[in-house]
This record gives structure tokens, C-alpha cells and sequence, in this order.
């Protein structure tokens, strides 16, 4: 078994314990779609595309698990540590590289180490791409003082403090 899947395995765990069906639902999309959009950054700018992948798939994790973002992004990194220690298929160093990142996922003003900004901006697009906690049914942004219904590929609002690095990888990805 990869090391991804082991760590999938822990992930689905801890998802599945969860009681809210909702919840769970946006923590399986936003972990996963953050891991898809890691890997392709991770490709691109040739980064170590496992190691992102694992560290996007449990940058969340605590936030899930307990049901509080409060200090999740520290927090998280030593619940992340934690189970990549218990695994025992990781090294000290990769160790420190995914904790490095989980820890410093939520200063999106800050540009820090390489591997870290990758899971930064795998972040700040899945957020864009696909705000997991409105059904399409239900959704309506205000766009230009319009309301503008949703749909699982519309590009949502852009929270104020992702917006320089949105509009970096906009342009990086040519999206539009």
C-alpha cells in the first residue's frame, strides 16, 4: 500500500467519526480537492508531489476532527506529525517538511518556504473553485451587486486576505 493510502486511511477515519453528514461532506471535498489541486502545483513547480498531496490531505484534519478552527493550522501540524510518526513510513525530515506546511497554511499573506506555498495556494483554489459548504441549490453570490447562482465549476468569491496570492495563480495558470 502507498504511503498516500495509508494516510487516506487515517483521513477517512477520522471523516467517517464525524456526525454531521454535512460537515463530513465538505471536509471530504475540501481535503481532497485541496490534495488534487497540491499535486498539480506541487508538479509544476517541482515540488515533492507525494509529500504534498499528504500534507493537503491532513492540513484540515484537527480543524474536522474537533470541530474548531481556532489555531487549527498549529494545532494541525502536531496532530500531522503525530500520524506520520504512528505510520512509521516517513522519515524525520518529510516529517518536518508536511508539519512545516500544515503549520504555516493559514498565513496567506506570507510567503514562506517552497513546499509550504504549495499548500497555501492548493488551498486558496480550492476555496475559489468549489466552496464546499453551499449546495448548489441553496447558492447565491453577490457579484457587482448581482446575485448569481452557483453551480460546482463557478468560480466563487475570493476571500479579501487570499487575494494577492489568488490573483498570482490566476495569472501563473492562466486561468482567465
Amino acid at each position: 500500500m502507498s504511503r498516500i493510502e495509508k494516510v487516506r486511511e487515517v483521513v477517512d477515519s477520522v471523516l467517517e467519526a464525524m456526525t454531521d453528514p454535512e460537515e463530513r461532506r465538505c471536509a471530504y471535498i475540501h481535503l481532497y480537492g485541496v490534495a488534487q489541486a497540491a499535486a498539480l502545483i506541487a508538479g509544476k513547480l517541482k515540488e515533492n508531489m507525494e509529500l504534498s498531496i499528504i500534507a493537503a490531505m491532513l492540513h484540515d484534519l484537527y480543524a474536522y476532527k474537533n470541530m474548531d478552527p481556532a489555531d487549527h493550522a498549529h494545532r494541525g501540524a502536531a496532530m500531522a506529525e503525530e500520524i506520520l510518526c504512528g505510520l512509521a513510513v516517513f522519515s524525520d525530515e518529510e516529517i518536518n517538511l508536511i508539519s512545516s506546511a500544515v503549520y504555516h497554511h493559514s498565513d496567506k499573506a506570507v510567503t514562506g518556504e517552497s513546499f509550504d506555498e504549495v499548500l497555501k495556494d492548493a488551498d486558496v483554489m480550492q476555496h475559489v473553485f468549489y466552496a464546499s459548504g453551499h449546495p448548489e441549490e441553496e447558492c447565491q453570490l453577490a457579484r457587482g451587486g448581482k446575485a448569481v447562482a452557483c453551480s460546482n465549476d463557478l468560480l466563487f468569491e475570493v476571500k479579501a486576505h487570499e487575494r494577492d496570492r489568488f490573483d498570482r495563480l490566476r495569472d501563473e495558470f492562466a486561468l482567465g
